[in-house]
């Protein structure tokens, strides 16, 4: 075997496999070199999604003559050229593998002018780098570089690319991910010769809601609230989405270190941590998070992309990301003027048809409010009547609230379908889903009851037998003493049987055989194990499924004071936008809705 140095081409070729992945990675390396540049102005032209051409303008700080056949040179870079600098990386490209991997799968052109030469220069290669030495050019300051032909000369690379329309939508992606990290940038994308957006700069919060808007969309951005914490040497700031927006996609999660976007799974874990018991199980939340500190303390280096980092003190970034985005979730209070706000569409000006009334009239959210005020907690959670005591005397209520009140959902008016509570504030209606608030309102006071001395229990009159698998008894046995915490104090009866002797005081009239169905999950379920450890998510789904059995069931009839205390439960207790999965516990219908479904004032 004999061992040999190999060509160059095949070399940058090799390095391409890393770095030049499809057309948007290819902009993406252009323009991140462009905003290390100084740009204030990009402008992306392609051609065939990015395949026949890419074409990137700038106006940044532009390259010197002798230095262009060098920018295009494996391992030469600007940006480094000590190891202290490797360390404290603060630019998007650094390596200096980008253009000459390029360069090595297809025919590039770079052009460029500073601001102190009278005209540019233009170096070009098809694989390689041209003999010729550089060329003048007619160039405003600033730099283009011309792709085209992408993987030219690696066809079996090319056929891996998708249909023209598909690499296009990768590049407007990556652009729009881009467009978050500067807000003063001008960007504009253009694709066959037609413009596919173009964001303006955007300066001051207005500016900057906008441009999150124009890239997220407008109902990300009138169900998100701000966040700006600092502390530790760290600082997050930006856009948290509330529960109740929950995705079915991880499509809309935005998260950069440094300016730099990155998938990261010590930050993702954080996040998805302060979501956990806000969130269903299978949604995603969404946010546009920019998380700042010192270059020293992350480490930029370690994918050939540079989306993901190392942390060098990776359980202090984690603990402050989760506990930023927990707390920020937990201060939300009810806040009738931006939470759910149902718009009515007026119907067409004609007479009434009586056979049509009954047909429902279509609603969606109000987007025109751009981000949500965050209502601090006043207090600990809790009204004069628990609503869980069933059977209990009912205390006497406080005089009704009138609609003026400073109370933000109100006074309770009547119940709907046995679901709903209605409600009237100084807004408008408020519509409650009783089940799913007296879910979370109960599941926030057993969180409170668990941290302090565990749950209360209850003991049955007559213990109940229950018969289980084997495995499932086992399973349950081997944490008997642990679910006491719970409120759940249960014997072994037999082989495949259960004594329950007592049981959380809510739970006391609740189907136990399903209760311990769900505490086991089946013996061969390897998270089911997860529903016994004494880690924090565990022992909060026990708390979950304690809460939603307990709360109020669909058609129980309530009363006027006990729907007021509901109400009022919620303004004082975290989280209450939405239950344990995730849903939205209420909406507000303000008068101006009212108005135009009734046309009035038209």
């Amino acid at each position: 075997m004999t061992i040999q140095v190999l060509p160059e081409q095949l070399i940058n070729q090799i390095a391409a496999g890393e770095v030049v992945e499809r057309p948007a990675t290819v902009v993406k390396e252009l323009v991140e070199n462009s905003l290390d540049a100084g740009a204030c102005a990009i402008e992306v032209e392609l051609e065939a999604g990015g395949l026949n051409l890419i074409r990137v303008r700038d106006d940044g700080g532009g390259i010197a003559r002798d230095q262009l056949a060098l920018a295009l040179t494996r391992h030469a870079t600007s940006k480094i050229s000590l190891l202290d600098d490797l360390e404290r990386v603060a630019s998007f490209g650094f390596r200096g593998e980008a253009l000459p991997s390029i360069l090595s799968v297809s025919r590039l052109a770079l052009t460029s002018r500073r601001e102190i030469d009278q005209h540019g220069w233009k170096v070009a290669g098809s694989g390689l780098l041209d003999d010729g030495s550089p060329q003048p050019a007619a160039h405003p300051p600033g730099t283009t570089i011309e792709v085209r032909d992408l993987f030219f000369n690696t066809p079996a690379r090319r056929k891996f690319m998708k249909a023209e329309g598909t690499e296009f939508r990768h590049v407007d992606q990556a652009l729009r991910r881009l467009a978050l990290t500067r807000f003063d940038l001008r960007l504009r994308l253009s694709h066959n010769g037609r413009r596919s957006f173009e964001l303006a700069q955007a300066e001051g919060d207005t500016a900057r809601a906008a441009r999150i808007a124009a890239v997220c969309g407008d109902e990300f951005l009138a169900n998100a609230v701000t966040i700006d914490e600092q502390r530790l040497g760290l600082r997050l700031w930006g856009w948290v989405a509330l529960p109740s927006f929950g995705r079915a996609q991880a499509d809309l999660q935005f998260l950069y270190v440094n300016g730099r976007n990155v998938r990261d799974k010590l930050l993702a874990h954080a996040l998805r941590r302060a979501y956990h018991d806000v969130m269903h199980s299978q949604r995603h939340p969404a946010f546009v998070l920019f998380l700042e500190l010192d270059p020293a303390r992350v480490d930029v280096n370690v994918h050939p992309q540079k989306t993901e980092v190392r942390f060098r003190d990776a359980s202090v970034v984690h603990d402050f990301l989760f506990g930023a985005v927990h707390q920020l979730l937990r201060r939300i209070r009810p806040e009738p003027g931006q939470h759910h706000r149902v718009e009515f569409e007026a119907p067409a000006f004609s007479t009434p048809d009586p056979v049509q009334s009954s047909v429902p009239l279509s609603y969606g959210r109000n987007v025109s409010t751009p981000s949500w005020p965050v209502r601090e907690a006043s207090g600990a959670s809790g009204s004069a009547w628990p609503l869980y005591r069933a059977g209990f005397a009912e205390p006497e209520m406080p005089a009704a609230l009138n609609a003026t009140e400073d109370a933000p959902l109100g006074r309770a008016i009547a119940q709907i379908r046995g679901v709903f509570v209605l409600a009237e504030n100084r807004h408008g209606l408020v519509l409650v889903d009783a089940h799913a608030a007296h879910e979370r309102v109960l599941y926030e006071r057993l969180k409170l009851q668990l941290a302090a001395d565990g749950i209360a229990s209850q003991r049955l009159l007559l213990p109940e037998v229950i018969r289980v698998g084997g495995a499932e008894a086992d399973q349950l046995e081997a944490q008997f003493e642990s679910l006491r915490r719970f409120g759940l104090i249960l014997d072994r009866a037999g082989p495949e049987s259960i004594t329950v002797r007592a049981v959380p005081a809510l739970l006391i009239k609740a189907d136990l055989a399903a209760l311990l169905r769900t505490l086991c999950g089946g013996a061969d379920d390897a998270e089911s194990a997860e529903h016994f450890n004494e880690a924090l998510d565990a022992q909060h789904r026990i708390l979950a499924d304690i809460a939603c059995r307990a709360a109020i069931k669909a058609n129980r009839r309530l009363t006027v004071p006990e729907m007021d205390a509901l109400l009022r439960d919620m303004e004082q207790t975290p989280n209450a936008g939405q239950c344990n999965h995730g849903r939205p516990t209420w909406v507000q219908i303000d008068a101006d809705a009212l108005d135009r479904l009734f046309l009035r004032g038209r």
